[in-house]
């Protein structure tokens, strides 16, 4: 297997890829290829089939994304790649990261195809003509079975995350996919692992494949005060809003996980009287040095930025970095968060996580050896306590100024108008009033609302819940519904395999699922959320390991051969699944 330290010392432009995929990595700001791309982009190149041991955040989508890319024939509106990836968010990074590469090349389209979107949008597009597919498994299945997809002529096919589709639950479903394609397809393998499941499908799928492996990097910034809040998404611009107003950080970058996210994300400080501006993958290079070079001039003091556009960014003013979005990997966690403390400096790195994210923050607890400080959203109190402080830092100079003789006049006038009280203590009273008061007005506060009410008992209740005070799993799964699921042990299906088409088929996610009571011939499952009549329907013709699961409300009626648990008594297997346990 290759080492990648064989590959030191690489530009882009000597791995042999066409000059326009050159250009476009260079404007997105990839400097150097990493590791993984260095030594799979010329192997992919010469139509050799790879497997490659990496983690997320390596670059690996750039390493199978640009070969795949110089492959494609944009004059074919037939598939020509397919991608395969285990969940329907993976699916849509690895889309954005192919379109941001295809900048240059003219008619070349992508389509994303998952579970829990609609049927009718994905046939569209891809009778619209795509060169390139994305997609999860079984849904990829569900379009060739309705005839509305045809690999045969795909000429590169991708699995991504190899290990965790397999353990999903996919590999059947995988097999079935790589007999349409036609057999001299060149096919690259990305894992995590290689664990023997993995093994096995290299041998059945690929042809002397050249192996490859990165060594992660883990490396966290020690410059970095690293803290974190538990922010519901509806309140996140809330609470970045009083982070920033609570910080002494000269400048902040923001990071969010679209394009999208960063315009509106963008308008909305900007609405509230912040100097902020954006760049994401649709703002052109040359605007995008301009928006650069205000910020280090001052001009600007917070950019909202999505992953892909601020690779590169280096600005010394930068002093506090915001998660708006928790990232998905702790590469990418750590990548975001060296945008600060250098040059000698400290930053802050402030990370938002939703209460169903508490997992993922774990995960990048886990990689990067280090814990997040939990630090309460600043109140609107202490908003105000800091913007009066940075008030009351200026009186010395605007007394200095002089020209205040009318101010004073007016001042005392409405002193003497008070309510007759003379006396010097009252009248200092009176005069501490006013102050306040004027201060308070001079930075914007009017006083609390209803709408600041709400979102502080919401901040501490999701603040609370994550901790057990409030309620948990146990609450969830009682006020849960009870659904049967035609497979079972016989159908060698585990539990996190019928998790994994659930949440994909369903819109789900883990958290929305409680136990899973596993039997010979079928299972019961336990799902918060209320399911729709059409998500039922959807989900019963959802398949797992080639079986559709067949899914209804659970009666306690015998079916498919096998009989449900008795009422109060002991099922034969159960299991409580949290997100960690399956994803």
């Amino acid at each position: 297997m290759s080492n990648t330290s064989d590959f030191a010392n690489t530009s882009f432009q000597s791995l042999g890829l066409p000059h326009r995929l050159v250009e476009a990595v260079t404007r997105l700001g990839f400097a150097d290829p990493t590791p993984i791309q260095a030594a799979a982009i010329p192997a992919l190149l010469r139509g050799e089939d790879v497997v490659g041991v990496a983690q997320t955040g390596t670059g690996k989508t750039a390493a199978f994304g640009l070969p795949l890319l110089a492959r494609i024939v944009p004059d074919d509106r037939r598939p020509q790649g397919l991608v395969l990836v285990p969940t329907r968010e993976l699916a849509l990074q690895v889309t954005a990261a192919l379109d941001s590469f295809a900048v240059d090349i003219p008619g070349v389209a992508t389509v994303t195809i998952y579970g829990g979107a609609p049927y009718y949008i994905q046939e569209r597009a891809l009778k619209a003509g795509a060169q390139i597919v994305v997609g999860t498994p079984g849904r990829v299945i569900d379009h060739i079975e309705r005839g509305t997809l045809d690999l045969g002529g795909v000429v590169f096919v991708v699995l991504d995350e190899g290990d965790e589709m397999l353990r999903m639950g996919f590999a059947e479903d995988v097999d079935r996919i790589l007999t349409e394609v036609p057999s001299d397809h060149q096919t690259s393998l990305f894992s995590a692992t290689m664990p023997p499941e993995i093994r096995r499908t290299v041998e059945t799928h690929l042809r002397n494949p050249r192996q490859i492996a990165v060594t992660p990097q883990a490396s966290t910034v020690d410059a970095v005060e690293q803290r974190f809040a538990v922010v519901p998404p509806k309140h996140k611009l809330g609470a970045l809003a009083r982070v920033l107003a609570t910080s002494d950080a000269e400048a902040a970058l923001v990071f969010v996980r679209t394009k999208a996210a960063a315009e509106e994300v963008g308008a909305a400080l900007v609405e509230r009287g912040v100097s902020a501006s954006v760049i994401s993958g649709n703002v052109p290079q040359a605007e995008r040095e301009r928006i650069v070079e205000r910020l280090r001039s001052g001009q600007i003091s917070v950019l909202v930025a999505t992953d892909v556009a601020a690779r590169g960014l280096d600005v010394d003013r930068i002093g506090l970095v915001v998660n708006f979005d928790i990232p998905h990997e702790a590469d990418e966690y750590v990548h975001r968060i060296g945008r600060t403390g250098r040059a000698g400096r400290t930053g802050v790195a402030f990370t938002f996580v939703a209460p169903k994210e508490r997992e993922r923050l774990r995960r990048i607890e886990k990689a990067i050896k280090a814990g997040l400080v939990e630090t309460p959203v600043p109140s609107p109190a202490e908003v105000t306590a800091h913007r009066v402080a940075g008030l009351l830092a200026q009186v010395p100079q605007r007394l200095a100024g002089g020209r205040l003789q009318i101010v004073r006049q007016a001042v005392e006038h409405y002193l003497d108008a008070g309510d007759g009280d003379g006396s010097a203590g009252h009248r200092l009273s009176q005069a501490v009033d006013l102050a306040s008061v004027l201060a308070a007005l001079a930075v914007g506060d009017h006083g609390p609302t209803p709408r600041d009410d709400e979102m502080d008992a919401e901040l501490a209740f999701a603040r609370d819940d994550g901790k057990g005070k409030r309620h948990g799993r146990e609450d969830q799964t009682k006020g849960a519904t009870r659904y049967w699921i035609g497979v079972g042990h016989r159908d060698h299906v585990k539990p996190g395999a019928i998790v994994a088409v659930i949440t994909n088929e369903g819109g789900l996610s883990g958290q929305d699922l409680g136990r899973i009571e596993m039997f010979a011939n079928f299972c019961i499952v336990e799902i918060g959320p209320k399911l729709s009549r059409q998500t039922i329907n959807r989900l019963a013709k959802a398949k797992v390991a080639g079986r559709q699961l067949g899914l209804r409300p659970d009666t306690g009626q015998p079916a498919r051969g096998g009989q449900p648990p008795k009422r109060g008594g002991q099922p034969p297997k159960s299991a409580r699944f949290r997100d960690a346990a399956w994803k």
